[in-house]
């Protein structure tokens, strides 16, 4: 039983190393001009009323004394109007 496990175990580790030999060959090298260097999908901004952060895309914008603000939800949105009358 032993003599099996060990057997099983060797050919295990060959097949792998010898799958990483044969794919390094074939792969192909991402250079730096394939990459979208400086591309930022979104940015994590903070909620002014609750102090929560939440992905810019996913706000609730709201113009107060010529400022964009963002808002994680309307409740939030509606809260802060509220708070500044």
């Amino acid at each position: 039983m032993i003599r099996f496990l060990v057997i099983a175990g060797l050919v295990y580790f060959g097949y792998r190393a010898l799958k990483s030999v044969i794919g390094q060959g074939s792969s192909r090298k991402v250079s730096s001009s394939d990459r979208s260097t400086g591309k930022i999908d979104d940015v994590m901004i903070k909620d002014p009323y609750c102090e929560s952060y939440f992905p810019k895309r996913d706000g609730v914008l709201h113009r107060y004394n010529g400022e964009d603000l963002y808002f994680c939800s309307e409740n939030c949105k509606a809260k802060f109007i509220e708070m500044k009358k």
